[in-house]
């Protein structure tokens, strides 16, 4: 196959995992986001302000914050800038936009960052080994207000 092509393989197969690692995420679905993450994986979110090592100490942390009470997700990766760096290595850059909704708390949150990855090919899978955003900007609103109002919510429907 001509490199080239096979290199428009790759980085679509990166692009389909961080896909399924924001599905994952705001689905609660985390022996998905599991397999999207490496072992050994670092993660760094809010600039910083949260580190994991490990995918099962991000996965339990992230589930801790998400699940209980539950907070309603979104999470939309645009733009991805990715460069395969080696045959079983790659980065990436995402501009993420997210919202997120704490009824319980009464708070909404409306945000922009980047996210920069590293990917690196296992036993002919891609997986994150490296993530984490840098915000541009975040702005909360708080109380809720009054006129808001959530119309469909899978993880109460399961309370």
């Amino acid at each position: 196959m001509d490199n080239a092509l096979q290199d428009l393989l790759e980085i679509e197969a990166i692009r389909q995992l961080k896909y399924r690692y924001f599905r994952a995420v705001d689905c609660h679905d985390w022996p998905l986001l599991a397999s999207c993450l490496a072992e050994d994986c670092t993660t760094w979110l809010d600039s910083g302000k949260y580190r994991f090592n490990g995918r099962d100490e991000f996965v339990a942390e992230l589930r801790k914050l998400l699940d209980d009470p539950p907070l309603l997700t979104l999470h939309q990766g645009h733009h991805p800038e990715i460069e395969l760096v080696g045959p079983d290595k790659a980065r990436g850059l995402w501009y993420l936009e997210d919202y997120v909704i704490s009824q319980e708390q009464n708070w909404l949150l409306r945000g922009t960052a980047y996210y920069r990855d590293e990917y690196v090919k296992r036993d002919g899978k891609w997986q994150i080994h490296s993530t984490g955003y840098d915000r541009v900007f975040e702005a909360v609103t708080s109380p809720i207000p009054a006129d808001f109002r959530v119309t469909a919510n899978r993880f109460t429907a399961a309370r």
